[in-house]
C-alpha cells in the first residue's frame, strides 16, 4: 500500500464536504476520483497534500514515498526558457554530469594514488549518472514536452511570456519528470489538445508508479484507471475496473438500491394499513396487535431514497422550422494572421439532422471555421452558404446572453413566453435544474451552471442548425451526459467543436479532422475516426485525396478497408449487411419453437398467480365480512347479557356466555387469519 485515507471528515461552515472518507492506493495502481462538481474532488488532494487541514480522519503514506502532485491552477513565475525550466527538474543529473566532465579534464595530467582515487570517483559517478537514466535525460525532457504539445520553436521561449494552460503544461512536464512513487493529477486534460491527451494516457499506462486523478475526461479514465474512488454526498465508494465499467456497476447498483427502497415503503405502507385494520377492529387483543407492529415498525431501519439520477431524464427537442436537406456549403474557405496560414481552400457541407464535429490540434484554426461561419471573423477566401429556411444560433463559453439578476426559470419565460409553467420546468429539469433550483439567480451560478442555461436557451430557440465551440467545458460528468442526451436528442442540425472524445464518440455521425491545413471526413464516431485514422492519412499524404474535404478534391468519404488495407467500395456493405442479417434471421429461427414455448409457460404462470392473487383477496375480504358480522353478534350479546331480566336466569345468562366464548374464539381465529392473508 502506498497511500490510505482513513475516515476523513471535512466541512466548510455548515456544509459536511467529506464524511467518513475511506480508501486506498497501492503501487503501480492507476485510480480515478470522481463525483459531481462541488463533491469535495479537489478538496480531498489538497487533504492528502497537508494544504488543507481535515476537520478529523487521517492520511497515511508509505515510509520514503515520494508525492508528486498537479493542481488546477498553475502560476510559474521564471525567467527561464520553457527548456531550461524543464531540464531544472535534472538538477542533480547535471551536477553529476558535470562533475564527471571535470573529473576527465583533472585525470589528463594526474598518475598514481591521485590518478587512482579519481578514477574510482569517476566510476561510481558515471554508475550513479547511468541509473539515473543520465544518457537519455536530454530525451527524456524533449520528448515530454513534444508530447505536452510544445514544438522545437517552442522551447526558447520565457516562461513568462506563455499563456496560462501553457504554464499549466510545463507544470504537468515538471512533475513527470520528477518520476514520483504517486503522480496526484487534477483535471490534467483541461489544458492540452487531443493529440497530447492521448500520448499523456500512454504515459501514465506505462508509467512505473502509481497514479491518482481527478478528471472529467471520462475517455481518459477509460483508457487510463483500474479502479473508481466515487464521491457522492459526502461519502466514499470504491469500484474495480475503469470508468465505463464502474458506470454500469453504479447504475446496477442504484437500480437495487431503488428497488429495496420503493419494496420498504410499499412494506411501511402496508404495515400501517395493517395497523389501522387492527385497531378499527377495536377489540383489546387486536389493539395489542396493532400496538405490537407499530413497535416492529418504529425499530426498521428507514433506507434513505437514493438520490436522483437526472441524468436519465429525457426530453426531445424540435426546431420549429425544419431546413432544406443541405443546410451548410463552405467551399474554398481560407484564413491567416499576419504569417500563420492556418488553412486555405476549405470545403465541405453539413446535411439536415447530421451532427457534425471538427477536431484537431490547438491552433489549427477549429473555433476560427466557426467564426467565420457565424460572422464573427472575416474570411480571406471562400463562400459560406446556408441552406433554404436555415436559422443559425451560435454558442461559446464567451457569449452567453444571460441576464444576471434574472432567476433561471424568468430567463426563459421572458424569453419563450409561449411555453407554460411545466414545459419550462420540464426544460430546465433535463438541463439538470429542479425543484427550488429554477428559482435561482443567474449571477449566482457557477460557470458550468450559466453554460448549461444557455444551451437550454439555444436549444429551444428558432434555430435549426446549432454551433458549438466546446460545450462540454466546464460540466461535470452528469452534466455532460444531460447534453449528450440533448444533443443526440435535438432533430435539428448540430456542427461543434469539441475535444471531448466521450462526448464526440456519444453524439457524432461525422467527424471533420483539421489537420495539415485541409479537413478529412469520417463518416462516423470517434471510434471510427481512430479506427481509420492511420490510413486515411497515408492516403492523403500519398496524394489519393481519399476521405478528404479540403483542397478542392472530391470529399470522398473513409468506407470500409478491406483485410489487405484497400479501401473498398462502400456499397457493397450493402449486401454483406443483408447477408448479416439473413443469418440472425436464420439462426434465431432455429429456437423459434422453444421460445414459443417458454413464453405459453410465462403466460400459463401469469395466470396461475393472478388466480392465486384474486383467491387471497377474495378470501381477505370474506374474512373481515365475517370478523364485522360476529363483532356485531357480539354487540348485541353484550347488550343482551347487561339485560337484568337475563341477568336473573341463570340458564339463559350461561347459555349466552357460552355463546359469547365460542365467538370470541372464533373473532381470534378470524383476526389471525386474517393478519395472515393481509401479509
Amino acid at each position: 500500500m502506498l497511500l490510505a485515507c482513513k475516515n476523513i471528515i471535512k466541512s466548510f461552515g455548515e456544509a459536511v464536504i467529506l464524511n467518513q472518507v475511506s480508501f486506498h492506493i497501492n503501487e503501480r495502481e492507476k485510480m480515478a476520483i470522481v463525483g459531481i462538481n462541488g463533491a469535495g474532488k479537489s478538496t480531498l488532494l489538497k487533504i492528502i497534500m497537508q494544504e488543507y487541514p481535515a476537520d478529523s480522519g487521517e492520511v497515511i503514506t508509505a515510509k520514503g514515498a515520494t508525492i508528486g502532485y498537479l493542481s488546477q491552477h498553475q502560476d510559474l513565475s521564471s525567467e527561464r526558457t520553457v527548456y531550461e525550466e524543464m531540464l531544472s527538474v535534472k538538477a542533480e543529473i547535471l551536477k553529476t554530469e558535470a562533475r564527471i566532465r571535470e573529473i576527465e579534464l583533472e585525470m589528463k595530467g594526474l598518475e598514481g594514488d591521485a590518478l587512482e582515487s579519481l578514477l574510482k570517483e569517476y566510476t561510481s559517478l558515471t554508475h550513479t549518472f547511468e541509473m539515473q537514466n543520465g544518457y537519455a535525460y536530454k530525451s527524456e525532457v524533449v520528448g515530454v514536452l513534444k508530447g505536452l504539445g510544445f514544438s522545437e520553436e517552442d522551447f526558447q521561449k520565457q516562461i513568462q511570456t506563455l499563456s496560462g494552460g501553457q504554464k499549466t503544461r510545463i507544470a504537468l512536464g515538471r512533475l513527470l519528470l520528477t518520476s514520483p512513487d504517486l503522480i496526484m493529477l487534477d483535471e490534467p486534460t483541461n489544458h492540452l489538445d487531443m493529440e497530447s491527451i492521448a500520448w499523456l494516457e500512454t504515459y501514465l499506462m506505462n508509467y512505473p508508479g502509481a497514479v491518482l486523478i481527478v478528471a472529467h475526461d471520462r475517455y481518459f479514465l477509460d483508457r487510463v484507471v483500474t479502479k473508481v474512488v466515487e464521491l457522492d454526498g459526502g461519502k466514499a465508494q470504491t469500484f474495480s475496473g475503469n470508468y465505463s465499467a464502474y458506470a454500469v456497476k453504479k447504475e446496477q447498483q442504484r437500480e437495487t438500491q431503488i428497488q429495496h427502497y420503493l419494496n420498504q415503503q410499499r412494506e411501511i405502507k402496508h404495515q400501517e394499513e395493517v395497523i389501522a385494520k387492527l385497531r378499527s377492529f377495536n377489540r383489546e387483543k387486536s389493539i395489542r396487535r396493532a400496538e405490537s407492529r407499530e413497535k416492529m415498525l418504529d425499530k426498521v431501519e428507514r433506507i434513505e431514497k437514493p438520490t436522483e439520477v437526472r441524468s436519465k431524464m429525457k426530453i426531445r427537442l424540435e426546431p420549429h422550422i425544419m431546413s432544406g436537406n443541405d443546410v451548410l456549403t463552405v467551399t474554398g474557405l481560407s484564413k491567416s494572421f499576419g504569417s500563420q496560414t492556418l488553412f486555405s481552400d476549405l470545403s465541405f457541407d453539413v446535411k439536415r439532422g447530421e451532427k457534425v464535429a471538427i477536431i484537431g490540434k490547438n491552433g489549427t484554426g477549429k473555433t476560427t471555421i466557426l467564426k467565420i461561419i457565424n460572422g464573427l471573423l472575416p474570411a480571406d477566401a471562400g463562400e459560406i452558404k446556408p441552406g433554404a429556411k436555415v436559422h443559425i444560433a451560435y454558442y461559446d463559453q464567451e457569449h452567453q446572453v444571460l441576464h444576471a439578476e434574472k432567476t433561471l426559470f424568468d430567463e426563459l419565460q421572458d424569453t419563450y413566453p409561449y411555453m407554460d409553467n411545466t414545459a419550462i420546468r420540464n426544460v430546465l429539469a433535463a438541463f439538470l435544474f429542479t425543484g427550488d433550483d429554477v428559482f435561482k439567480r443567474i449571477r449566482d451560478l457557477s460557470g458550468g451552471e450559466r453554460g448549461r442555461v444557455s444551451l437550454a436557451k439555444l436549444m429551444l430557440s428558432d434555430a435549426n442548425l446549432l454551433i458549438l465551440d466546446e460545450p462540454t467545458n466546464h460540466l461535470d460528468i452528469v452534466s455532460k451526459e444531460i447534453l449528450e442526451d440533448a444533443v443526440n436528442a435535438y432533430e435539428g442540425t448540430v456542427l461543434y467543436v469539441s475535444h471531448d472524445r466521450y462526448f464526440i464518440n456519444k453524439t457524432a455521425t461525422r467527424i471533420l479532422d483539421l489537420t495539415e491545413q485541409t479537413l478529412l471526413n469520417y463518416p462516423g464516431n470517434y471510434d471510427f475516426y481512430l479506427e481509420k485514422k492511420e490510413i486515411t492519412e497515408r492516403l492523403y499524404l500519398e496524394g489519393i485525396g481519399y476521405g478528404m474535404e479540403g483542397k478542392g478534391k472530391a470529399g470522398a468519404s473513409v468506407g470500409s478497408v478491406s483485410a489487405s488495407g484497400a479501401p473498398t467500395v462502400r456499397g457493397t456493405s450493402g449486401s454483406s449487411g443483408a447477408s448479416a442479417g439473413f443469418d440472425a434471421a436464420t439462426s434465431a429461427g432455429g429456437s423459434m419453437s422453444s421460445a414459443v414455448t417458454d413464453t405459453k409457460l410465462d403466460w400459463q404462470q401469469q395466470k396461475e398467480e393472478q388466480a392465486r392473487l384474486r383467491k387471497r383477496q377474495n378470501d381477505l375480504k370474506k374474512t373481515e365480512e365475517e370478523i364485522e358480522r360476529l363483532e356485531k353478534q357480539m354487540e348485541k350479546l353484550d347488550t343482551a347479557l347487561s339485560n337484568p331480566d337475563i341477568a336473573s336466569d341463570h340458564t339463559k345468562l350461561t347459555e349466552l356466555s357460552k355463546e359469547r366464548e365460542e365467538i370470541e374464539g372464533r373473532l381470534e381465529k378470524l383476526m389471525e387469519q386474517w393478519e395472515e392473508l393481509a401479509e
